[in-house]
């Protein structure tokens, strides 16, 4: 029965590790600034908020026949390539040139917005609700002041409705991911008239990157100062799948592992946001609160921002501290050890800056954070030290005592007393590099500055799982090997440093323990072979720093040295 519960400890500790530990860290450590959930925040009460319509295309189109059924404003960024559609003033035709879909450079750029209708629709536009003036909508043709919108060359769209009044969107876009909407309308006519602007945000579907346990992909936002993350379903289960709010200032919008489009609201405005769902389609809004009044001859204005790219750290950061965007960085799932990721991840920039190699980078910052570990590592090895070196002793008693395992327990921990031996010890400092390991987890998981990047040889995208494996003679064989088989080379040589490991620790004195903690690395091989390359060599090379560091303090313990030349003088008499 001990034997049974100490293999289901075993089982239970390692799973905790592995899967559970953002859960239960969670209650000992910081949660991101202000971040919340949705279920978290209220509702509002939607009676004085005007209605925004969504838009859903009538029938299917392939994407060639939408970019060339109506007229368009082209896009042209040192990021960014694409078109607005004038019908609608729709930002519908977007792809990020500095990212690929696939590793090839012959593979297309990452399109991240396509226009109505298509497969993919995912596409942004601006506009206005209101009362006494007649309104344009997803229909309407707009009258560009230009062909090309730039960094350098603004587009402004305008159209005058039926009655004399005006309505323009300025549009200027800077070099990274940022488009900036100026929104006004001018009442030409003789009575007031009310307007709110809006934006919205349509998506065919669902994100592809998968919403695992640990990373948050769908509609997220800031309201009211704090970070809400909400998952799909919870919208689509909502009532009148939509879930709503107001705040003034904040953003909303949706994130994916690597890609954002959002919705930037002026952050002195009141206004109200929602997330709806409905027909295999979602929807992002925001809309003014309150509807502003126009008097005749008078003119409104208003600016909001849309940014639609890639999740690059110092982006983000620019656009949070320079433009006063809030928490926008954080549309970067940090997870719980945020604190701690987001310095490494400056590190981890500062080495790649420095050589150019990302996968030497991750070297750089395995050594640092192993710098920063030394002390707390050394008592780890040092209370192992201690364990091997009173195991001789241990072992004898086992043998005195072994029809008799009550007794055997009060003479070990005797013996643990008489030689200052804490057997724990060796257990805090392994808990205390839990955090450090998962904030390193999110970094070179979400990190899209390690996307597609080399390192050497047969790496040639640390985001990607270790594709050298001896299932298919490394690639000799022409097939791939499922998922569960397909286990690289890094992953193996974490298996083999970790065992390596184990042979400099204590034996347990426990057959059934010694048992488990014998298939441990072979396990953890498994475990870790669909993971990201880059993640697979930080840990190898964590592992050989640690044996390295470990071999050279066993040298130096006088009972460990006395052990080992005791050793080595019986086997030259032999």
């Amino acid at each position: 029965m001990e034997d049974k519960r100490n293999i289901i400890m075993a089982i239970l500790l390692t799973g905790l590790i592995l899967f559970g530990w953002p859960y239960v860290a969670g209650y000992f450590f910081p949660t991101p600034p202000a971040q919340k959930t949705a279920e978290k925040s209220a509702s509002t009460d939607k009676s004085d908020v005007p209605a925004v319509a969504v838009d859903t295309p009538a029938k299917a189109v392939a994407l060639g026949s939408a970019l060339t059924a109506n007229p368009r404003v082209l896009v042209e960024t040192p990021k960014l390539k694409g078109s607005i559609n004038l019908e609608g003033a729709r930002i519908d035709d977007l792809v990020l040139l500095a990212h690929r879909e696939e590793l090839s450079k012959k593979s297309p750029p990452i399109r991240l917005f396509a226009p109505s209708g298509t497969a993919k629709s995912h596409f942004a536009r601006f506009g206005w609700t209101g009362e006494g003036t007649t309104l344009p909508t997803d229909k309407t043709v707009w009258t560009p002041s230009g062909t090309k919108l730039t960094p350098e060359t603004p587009v402004t769209l305008s159209w005058t409705n039926p009655e004399g009044n005006k309505f323009d969107i300025r549009l200027s876009i800077d070099k990274d991911y940022l488009l900036t909407a100026e929104q006004s309308f001018t009442n030409a006519g003789t009575t007031s008239a009310k307007v709110a602007p809006f934006g919205i945000i349509s998506r065919k579907g669902m994100s592809p990157d998968p919403d695992s346990w640990n990373i948050h992909v769908g509609p997220m936002g800031v309201f009211g100062g704090e970070i809400v993350n909400i998952n799909y379903d919870e919208v689509a289960e909502a009532p009148k799948g939509e879930i709503d709010y107001t705040t003034t200032g904040g953003w909303a919008g949706e994130t994916e592992k690597y890609w954002l489009s959002a919705l930037i609201p002026d952050q002195k405005v009141k206004i109200a946001a929602d997330f709806k769902a409905g027909d295999g389609y979602n929807w992002t809004r925001i809309r003014n609160a309150e509807m502003t009044e126009v008097a005749p001859g008078a003119t409104a204005k208003q600016s909001s921002q849309l940014f639609a790219g890639a999740k690059e750290v110092e982006v983000l950061q620019n656009y949070t501290k320079k433009l006063g965007i809030p928490y926008l960085d954080y549309s970067i799932d940090w997870g719980w050890f945020w604190f701690i990721a987001i310095p490494f991840f400056w590190i981890l920039h500062w080495f790649f800056g420095v050589f150019g190699n990302f996968g030497v980078a991750i070297i750089g910052l395995t050594i640092v954070v192993r710098i920063f570990m030394f002390p707390i590592a050394q008592k780890q090895f040092a209370s192992m030290a201690q364990m091997r070196a009173v195991q001789p002793k241990m072992q004898k008693l086992q043998e005195k005592y072994k029809d008799d395992k009550p007794r055997m327990q009060q003479e070990i921990m005797k013996l643990y007393q008489e030689e200052k031996v804490n057997p724990f010890a060796g257990c805090l400092p392994i808990v205390l590099q839990i955090p450090v390991f998962f904030a390193l987890y999110k970094i070179l998981m979400l990190s899209i500055e390690m996307r597609h990047q080399p390192f050497t040889l047969w790496l040639k995208d640390l985001s990607a799982p270790d594709p050298l494996t001896p299932v298919n003679l490394f690639g000799l064989l022409p097939f791939d090997p499922p998922t569960f088989l397909a286990i690289g080379v890094l992953p193996i040589l974490l298996g083999i440093t970790m065992w390596l490991m184990q042979r400099l620790n204590p034996t347990p004195m426990d057959e059934i323990q010694k048992q488990v903690m014998g298939i441990m690395p072979w396990f953890l091989m498994f475990i870790m072979a669909p993971f990201a390359a880059g993640l697979q060599l930080y840990w190898v090379v964590s592992n050989v720093i640690s044996i390295g560091q470990q071999k050279w303090l066993y040298s130096r313990h006088p009972i460990l040295k006395q052990q080992a030349a005791k050793e080595a003088e019986a086997k030259a008499k032999a």
